[in-house]
């Protein structure tokens, strides 16, 4: 379930609170109190976790600047986990957080991607000059 945390430009029937609100099916691979990890629904390497609160948070910077430390605290401690219990430690993973239109952020709920089990290659190709 989505807490409602108040947030006027929030959109509660974006995909993620439908998810959180058991709307959309996913297959869960970690939660606590204050966040869902799942996996996504079209991978983009081996290892493909999307990691979100349950609060109605937009993108990193609404999350950074409103949530309660508690909540901040949870959500990285619970990236952690997840990594470790996927066993991406050893050889490493990526965390991927896209915050507005010019990151190509998708859907306006904030969470990170974890992605790994395999050679990821370089984060960006450099633009054309």
């Amino acid at each position: 379930m989505v807490k409602d945390n108040t947030n006027p430009d929030y959109n509660p029937d974006n995909v993620f609170a439908q998810i959180l609100r058991g709307e959309i099916p996913s297959k869960g691979v970690y939660e606590s109190r204050d966040v869902y990890a799942f996996w996504d629904a079209s991978p983009a390497a081996p290892v493909h976790v999307l990691v979100i609160p349950r609060g109605a948070y937009i993108d990193f910077h609404d999350f950074t600047t409103r949530a309660s430390k508690d909540e901040i605290i949870d959500f990285w401690e619970s990236v952690d986990s997840v990594a470790q219990e996927l066993g991406l430690l050893p050889n490493g993973f990526r965390l991927i957080c896209n915050t507005g239109k010019d990151s190509g952020q998708i859907i306006p709920h904030f969470h990170v991607h974890i992605l790994g089990g395999a050679p990821l290659g370089p984060l960006l190709a450099a633009p054309d000059a």
